[in-house]
């Protein structure tokens, strides 16, 4: 900072491909503050640092900067206010408010686009001014790691149903529509879902690094060197695919001829990609084609995902069943039912990894919605002498299969639970239910539907801070768009479409007590007509969706306080109980089976 003349650095939470889960090479803000949570910035100056994170991480946050001095700014709001008011903070006190303009350096390579115009708009406003053109991490990293080596692999028949070519071509139809010669993809899942390529670059999502350069006869594939085996190569040659080295993508982008027209989804590309394109080269700026593509899984790929759906019950069948027979006569703990569940799952066929690290936790640690046991801190359930305590477990587990990608939470009584604990989990479940039942037109807004799974909590003036329901992807990242059940200014892209994947995970969290959360993912349907027996041409036919429930494992009757549900959802819950039956069976036996026909035993 004092070579550069820089007064402040900012290190995100983000890669050049804006991922979620992040390669070690780009865990600066990590490496540098001790702060491991998943989401988080780091802010420097010459005599003061801070993480800036949301509520989520405010207790871990504040357990790992102990002693550090690194502060915790705990965000409450949008994040670049909170930026700006702790550097002019900074400025008065360090004096820098002079005739020079201090700067504040940051990566724009691995910046979003919109969130950089934001913060030098609001730097510019309080007197500061932004540096993008470095990785601020070169030169102070000694051991930094170098780019991920593993290689990359061909999502193959049967599960890819739809060729490569296919793809490309619904692509560039739609790039013909724009008027575009040229589209540019550094999204991840983008890139493997177009190319039905996948990887192992990143923790949980089976993606790998690179980015794509479409025209409309030929693809540039930029990937790290050697990972892509001879074989493959000639393979995707024969779909016009080039293979190009992966530090030549910035280079290519930056050298296109002037009379081009390039698409490029402002939310799916960096600063450091935009400020690349030459002037003079016309950018269209919409949502990659891919991104509403892949949200819509097509029948051949529901068939697979409800096959993983069963193949990930059954092993919650198996793991649910040590479970309840170890309490009280083994050492349980967080990281013991993390290690067991992943174990089961492993077992099963098509398996390749989890899809996020395992949320395990008891009583207070189960109201931490992003809770995750370390080996230094974690609460034991039971001993080989009995329970250590009585109260609620919340599991929020998921993995990857090559037929699809699952996301699941459920909450199990450990004793027996109290009534307030009864009243929160119903209520709870009834957001569940509401949501999972709705019928709704084609087109809606998904953050329309957000407030059915919070009314039955807003009614007894209660609510939960994070959204309701995320995309999931086809063996992809367990979190993806463009549809959002939440809170979210609605925007057309966020339309719900036949063959979308979503989760419905309403919670309530009672610091220091308890977390319940009850999630399911669910598969948008088309119903026609949407009223029985309505006729063809009346308002009642017309083109409606529904939710078809994917996850398939039982719901813990045992928490429920049966004053609070209506018939109709205890016909529901009945329902999905036997259906859950009806398709486990056959894949466990044993204890496993005793289990499943224990927990789905009808209301």
């Amino acid at each position: 900072m004092v070579q550069q003349n820089w007064q402040a650095v900012l290190v995100p939470s983000s890669d050049p491909h804006l991922s979620e889960y992040l390669p070690e090479r780009w865990q600066g803000r990590v490496w540098l503050s001790g702060f491991t949570g998943s989401s988080g910035t780091l802010l420097v100056s010459a005599t003061q640092a801070a993480v800036f994170t949301d509520s989520r991480y405010w207790e871990q946050a504040e357990a790992e900067l102990a002693g550090s001095g690194v502060a915790l700014v705990k965000l409450e709001g949008a994040a670049t206010p909170a930026y700006v008011s702790w550097l002019k903070a900074l400025g008065e006190a360090a004096g820098t408010n002079g005739s020079a303009q201090p700067t504040l350096a940051v990566d724009g390579a691995v910046m979003g686009l919109a969130q950089t115009q934001q913060l030098r708009d609001a730097l510019g406003a309080a007197g500061w001014q932004l540096f993008t053109q470095v990785d601020v991490l070169d030169g102070i990293w000694p051991d930094r790691p170098g780019l991920p080596t593993a290689p990359v692999y061909e999502h193959a028949l049967p599960y890819a149903a739809t060729a490569r070519a296919d793809k490309l071509a619904g692509v560039r139809e739609q790039m013909r529509a724009q008027g575009a010669t040229h589209h540019w993809i550094a999204t991840l899942d983008d890139l493997a879902w177009l190319l039905n390529l996948r990887g192992a670059d990143v923790e949980y999502n089976p993606v790998f690094l690179g980015h794509a350069l479409v025209t409309l006869d030929e693809v540039s594939l930029f990937v790290g060197e050697g990972k892509v085996d001879v074989a493959l190569a000639a393979k995707l040659a024969q779909d016009g695919v080039t293979m190009r080295p992966y530090a030549e993508a910035l280079p290519t982008l930056a050298a296109l001829p002037a009379d081009s027209v390039v698409w490029m989804d402002p939310k799916r590309v960096t600063w450091g990609l935009r400020e690349a394109v030459p002037t003079g080269v016309k950018v269209v700026e919409a949502t990659n084609p891919s991104t509403l593509a892949k949200s819509r899984k097509t029948d051949a790929e529901a068939v697979f995902i409800r096959e993983a759906m069963e193949r990930d019950g059954a092993a919650m069948c198996a793991f649910y069943a040590w479970l309840e027979q170890a309490l009280g006569r083994e050492h349980v703990s967080e990281l013991t039912i993390d290690e067991r569940m992943t174990a089961e799952r492993a077992t099963q066929p098509g398996y390749v990894s989890l899809s996020f690290p395992t949320i395990a936790g008891f009583n207070a640690n189960g109201a931490l919605p992003h809770y995750r046991a370390t080996p230094e801190a974690y609460a034991v359930l039971s001993t080989p002498a009995g329970l250590t305590a009585e109260g609620l477990l919340l599991i929020d587990s998921g993995a990857q299969y090559l037929g699809g990608t699952t996301d699941i939470t459920r909450v199990w009584a450990i004793g027996t639970p109290t009534a307030a604990q009864k009243r929160d989990y119903t209520l709870v479940l009834k957001g569940t239910l509401g949501l999972s039942r709705m019928r709704f037109p084609q087109g809606t807004l998904a953050p329309m539907l957000d407030a059915v799974a919070r009314a039955p909590l807003w009614a007894e003036g209660l609510d939960f801070g994070h959204g309701t329901g995320h995309g999931v992807g086809y063996f992809l990242n367990v979190h993806e768009g463009p549809q959002s059940i939440s809170k979210a200014v609605p925007v057309p892209d966020m339309a719900m479409l036949p063959g979308m994947i979503t989760s419905i995970e309403p919670g309530l969290y009672r610091p220091g007590q308890w977390g319940i959360r009850i999630e399911n993912l669910v598969l948008n349907v088309p119903v026609t007509p949407a009223v029985p027996n309505a006729e063809p041409g009346t308002p009642e036919y017309g083109r409606y969706l529904a939710f078809e429930t994917l996850s398939l494992c039982p719901i813990d009757t045992r928490c429920i306080d049966h004053s609070l549900l209506r018939d109709d959802e205890v016909q529901w819950l009945n329902d999905y109980h036997a259906g859950v039956r009806r398709r486990l069976s056959p894949l466990v036996s044993g204890e496993a089976l005793a289990w499943l026909q224990r927990r789905t035993e009808p209301l």
